[in-house]
C-alpha cells in the first residue's frame, strides 16, 4: 500500500540541485505518460503538484510545506482528490509541544519535545517518500520513527546509471520499508535526492529521463520484490520428506455442503493419498499434524484478481488458493507464474485472462491495446495460442467489435467476460455472446444511463447515485435478467468493492474490515478508515447507501432466478475475500452454499473440478484448516491455523508477525517424523 511520508533535513541543504528551480517528474506505465509530480521550493516553502491518471481516474493532490529553521516540517497542508474522488483535506503541524494531524481516518497527536519529527501522509504525493530517504541515509542505523507511528528503515539494494539532459545519473537503488505491508522501491541520485520510484509496473522518474529508465526499473523491481518473497518462501514454506498425516478433522464436503465426521487426511507430495477414519494406523516415516477437532476446507477460489508479488503470499495465507487474474501485465504476470510454479516464491494457482482494451485517452495500461476490430481479434488469437482461459474486454472497447471478438474467442475455447465498453449496455454485451459480466454495476448502468454518457471516467461510479430510482420486478431489468438465464450468461458482481465504495466513511473502520483491522500494522488500519468513493454532502453519501441496497436486491434477484454468481474481488483478494463470502451469504445463500460456491462450483466453472475444489484422494493437496464451523458461520474461516498449498505446508501464525500482521489462529502441533 501506498504511504508518504516527510523528513526535516532532506531539503537543508541550499547546494541541492533540486532546490535550485521547480523539479519535474513523470509517470510512465507501458510507454505511456500518465502523469506529473512538480515540487517547487521557494525559501522555507515547498509546493507540490501531483496529478496522475490511469483508466479514467488517479490522483490530483496539491501540497504546500513550511520549513522550520532546523528544516523539519512545522505545517502542512495536503489539498484535492484521491483516485476514487474523496476529497482530502489533510494537515500536519508540529511545535516545541509535539506534533498533531487531521486526516481522513481522523485526529491525531504526540506529545513531547521528542514526538518523531517525521510525518507519514495518509493521501499525499511521493515528495515525501523522496524527503524522508534523504534524511534516512545520515540516520544512525538508518532508522527514523515517524508520525503517526511506525520506524522508516533504508536498505541499499544495487546501483544503476542513466543519461539524459542533465547527464549521466548515477543511482542508487534502496528499499524504504517498516511501515506498511511492503515496502517502497526508490533510486536516488548522487547528492541523495529522488531520481525515481519504482513498482513491478511503472515508474515515476525525472523528467527527460523516462525512455532510459523504465525498462530496467521496472525489471528491477520485480527482481527485488521477487528476492524478498523468496526469503519468506525459503523460510517458511514446509515440503515434509514423507507422507503428513493431519488427524482428527472434519472435511467440508462441497457436493453435500456439510462437514463429514472426524477423518485422517495424507498428504503424500502435493497430493492427497489418503481420506480415512480418524485414528487410522500411521505408517512408518510420516509427520503428523494435530487437526484438534477443526475444520479442513478446500482451497478457495478468488474469481477476480490482477495480482502480484505482494498479494500472492497474502492470499495462500487467507486460503486462496487459486486466483482468477482479469488482467495484468504479460510479461510480469509470465514471471510471477513461472516463479510461482517451481516454488520459488508462494502463491495461488493463476488462470489467466487475456485484456483487451480499446485506444483512447481513458485506457487501462494491461495486456493489449487495440484500435481496430482485426487487432482485437488478432489479441483474441495471441492470447489463445498461449493457453489462456478467457479474453476479457473493457471500457474503451469499440462496442461494434464484441460480436465478432467474441466468436472468433470460442472458436478458439476461450470464454469472454469484461466490463460493459462505454457507449452500450449489458443487454447489447449478452447478445453479443458474453459469459460473463464483470461488476454489478457494469451490468446494472444499462438501466439508469443515457446513451451518449460515458462510463469511461469515474462516473461509472457516481452515477450509480441513480440506482435507488430503479424497480428490480420492472420489465427492462428483467428482460436483461432473463436473458442471462436463457443465455447461462454468469455474473460476477464483486460486491465487496461496492460496498466499501458506497458505504465506507471517513474516520470509521471500512465494513468489511472490521475482523481485521486491529490485526493489521498502524498505517493498514489508518488507509482502512477512509471512504473510497467521495460524497461531498450527506444526501450523496445517503444515496450511495441507497444505491447498495438496491445492488443487493437486485443480486439477491438474480440468484433467485438461477443466475450464476461468482465470488471475485478487485481488491487483492485475501482478507477482502472473505468479506466476498460474506457478503454472498446476504443474497439468500447459507454459509454451506458459499462456501461450495467459493470451491468445487469454481473449480466446475474453470474444469478444474478432476484434480481440485474437494478433499479427496488423488487431488491436489490445496485446502487450509479452521478451529470453528464455518458452514454455521462464515466467519470461521478468518481464523486458519494451516494452509495446504500444492503440498506445501504454511503456518500463518509464524509468518503474520513477519509482515507486522498480529494472527488470527496458533498453528496446529506437528509432531515431525520420528
Amino acid at each position: 500500500m501506498r504511504f508518504a511520508l516527510f523528513a526535516a533535513a532532506a531539503l537543508a541543504s541550499a547546494a541541492s540541485p533540486l532546490c535550485a528551480k521547480p523539479v519535474e517528474y513523470r509517470m510512465v506505465t507501458e510507454g505511456v505518460d500518465i502523469g506529473r509530480y512538480i515540487v517547487d521550493r521557494e525559501g522555507q516553502t515547498v509546493s507540490i503538484d501531483y496529478d496522475i491518471k490511469q483508466n479514467g481516474r488517479g490522483p490530483t493532490i496539491t501540497e504546500k510545506v513550511v520549513l522550520g529553521p532546523d528544516g523539519a516540517p512545522v505545517d502542512w497542508k495536503i489539498t484535492g482528490r484521491t483516485t476514487f474522488g474523496n476529497a482530502v483535506n489533510e494537515s500536519f503541524r508540529r511545535t516545541a509541544g509535539g506534533a498533531s494531524w487531521t486526516d481522513l481516518a481522523g485526529k491525531g497527536s504526540l506529545q513531547g519535545k521528542d514526538a518523531p519529527r517525521f510525518y507519514a501522509t495518509q493521501n499525499g504525493s511521493v515528495f515525501d517518500v523522496a524527503i524522508l530517504a534523504k534524511a534516512l541515509l545520515a540516520a544512525p542505523g538508518r532508522t527514523l520513527p515517524v508520525a503517526p507511528a511506525g520506524m522508516a528503515t533504508l536498505v541499499e539494494r544495487g546501483k544503476a546509471g542513466f543519461d539524459g539532459p542533465d547527464g549521466r545519473i548515477e543511482a542508487t537503488i534502496f528499499e524504504l520499508g517498516g511501515l506498511s505491508l511492503d515496502p517502497t522501491y526508490l533510486a536516488l541520485d548522487d547528492t541523495g535526492d529522488l531520481f525515481a520510484v519504482l513498482s513491478e509496473d511503472s515508474v515515476l522518474v525525472r523528467k527527460g529521463y523516462e525512455k532510459v529508465s523504465e525498462e530496467p526499473l521496472i525489471a528491477l523491481a520485480e527482481k527485488l520484490g521477487a528476492e524478498r518473497f523468496a526469503r519468506l518462501q525459503a523460510e517458511n514454506a514446509k515440503r515434509y520428506a514423507g507422507p503428513v498425516r493431519i488427524r482428527n478433522v472434519r472435511l467440508f464436503d462441497p457436493r453435500a455442503k456439510a462437514l463429514t465426521d472426524l477423518r485422517d487426511v495424507v498428504v503424500f507430495g502435493n497430493r492427497i493419498s489418503e481420506v480415512v477414519p480418524t485414528g487410522s494406523t500411521a505408517t512408518p516415516g510420516e509427520t503428523s499434524v494435530d487437526g484438534a477437532g477443526g475444520t479442513l476446507v478446500p482451497g478457495l477460489y478468488e474469481m477476480h484478481g490482477h495480482i502480484a508479488q505482494q498479494d500472492a503470499l497474502l492470499n495462500v495465507l487467507a486460503g486462496v488458493t487459486t486466483v482468477r487474474d482479469m488482467g495484468n501485465r504479460d510479461d510480469v504476470l509470465d514471471k510471477l507464474v513461472t516463479r510461482i510454479d517451481s516454488g520459488e516464491l508462494a502463491g495461488p494457482r493463476i488462470v489467466r485472462s487475456g485484456f483487451i482494451e480499446g485506444k483512447s485517452p481513458f485506457s487501462a495500461r494491461n495486456g493489449t491495446l487495440v484500435s481496430s476490430q482485426d487487432e482485437a481479434i488478432a489479441a483474441v488469437r495471441k492470447y489463445a495460442a498461449r493457453g489462456f482461459w478467457q479474453a476479457k474486454l473493457y471500457n474503451s472497447m469499440n462496442p461494434q467489435w464484441a460480436p465478432a471478438v467474441v466468436a472468433e474467442a470460442h472458436r478458439l475455447g476461450l470464454r469472454v467476460a469484461g466490463h460493459v465498453p462505454a457507449f452500450s449496455n449489458a443487454d447489447a454485451m449478452i447478445a453479443a455472446g458474453f459469459d460473463e459480466i464483470t461488476h454489478v454495476n457494469q451490468l446494472m448502468l444499462g438501466w439508469v444511463l443515457k446513451p451518449e454518457e460515458d462510463t469511461r471516467t469515474l462516473f461509472r461510479f457516481t452515477a450509480m447515485r441513480r440506482f435507488p430510482m430503479l424497480d428490480v420486478k420492472s420489465a427492462k431489468v428483467q428482460a436483461t435478467l432473463d436473458a442471462m438465464v436463457a443465455r447461462h450468461t454468469a455474473h460476477e458482481p464483486t460486491i465487496g468493492i461496492h460496498e466499501l465504495g458506497l458505504t465506507a466513511l471517513d474516520g470509521q473502520p471500512n465494513p468489511g474490515a472490521l475482523d481485521y483491522i486491529d490485526h493489521m500494522p498502524p498505517t493498514e488500519q489508518r488507509q482502512l478508515k477512509q471512504a473510497l468513493f467521495g460524497a461531498d454532502t450527506p444526501k450523496e453519501r445517503a444515496e450511495y447507501v441507497a444505491a447498495y441496497a438496491k445492488v443487493l436486491e437486485t443480486l439477491t434477484e438474480m440468484h433467485r432466478k438461477g443466475i450464476l454468481l461468482i465470488p471475485g474481488t478487485d481488491l487483492g483478494g485475501a482478507f477482502n475475500y472473505h468479506r466476498e463470502l460474506e457478503l454472498f451469504a446476504k443474497l439468500g445463500m447459507s454459509p454451506a452454499d458459499v462456501l461450495s460456491r467459493a470451491t468445487l462450483e469454481m473449480a466446475a466453472y474453470l474444469h478444474q473440478d478432476q484434480q481440485l475444489g474437494s478433499i479427496e484422494r488423488g487431488k491436489f493437496a490445496d485446502f487450509f484448516l479452521v478451529p470453528g464451523d464455518p458452514t454455521k458461520d462464515l466467519k470461521a474461516i478468518k481464523a486458519i491455523a494451516m494452509v495446504v498449498k500444492d503440498g506445501a505446508f504454511y503456518y500463518p501464525a509464524e509468518i503474520y508477525p513477519k509482515l507486522g500482521i498480529k494472527p488470527f489462529a496458533p498453528a496446529p502441533k506437528v509432531t515431525a517424523a520420528p
